[in-house]
């Protein structure tokens, strides 16, 4: 099982993506917290971390620390592991990576960059319509 990307978690924890990323972030939440088939040597449950992550949700030590620890109970807990499938199988928006561009209004008179997480980025082109011949 591959663990949950660091970068959605942080961004979750965060606020990102709205009430949908509020509610996939309290749906985590309750996982987390469910009691599994914990066995005697079992790795922890996640919930220290979580609730660490959730208090500073711009470090990304604690976001790899919340991925490690769901990994490590996913990895010898079954159930666990079937239920942190199926909620992020119903994330697929807020994944890392994740880019939806929209182009409209009319004829764009210039550069259209469609991607995600641009910076430093300059344009040489004139961004008025071209002049009509008569």
């Amino acid at each position: 099982m591959d663990p949950v990307s660091v970068g959605v978690l942080a961004a979750l924890a965060g606020g990102a993506g709205g009430e949908l990323g509020r509610q996939a972030w309290a749906t985590l939440s309750e996982l987390v917290r469910r009691p599994f088939g914990r066995q005697a040597g079992a790795p922890v449950s996640g919930e220290a971390e979580l609730v660490a992550l959730s208090e500073a949700p711009g470090e990304p030590a604690r976001a790899e620390a919340l991925s490690g620890a769901l990994a490590a109970r996913a990895a010898v807990d079954p159930e666990f592991a079937a239920a942190l499938d199926s909620w992020r199988g119903r994330i697929p928006a807020l994944a890392e990576g994740s880019v939806t561009n929209t182009v409209s209004g009319g004829t764009q008179y210039g550069p259209v960059i469609q991607g995600r997480d641009f910076s430093g980025i300059t344009f040489n082109s004139p961004t008025s319509p071209p002049a009509r011949e008569s």
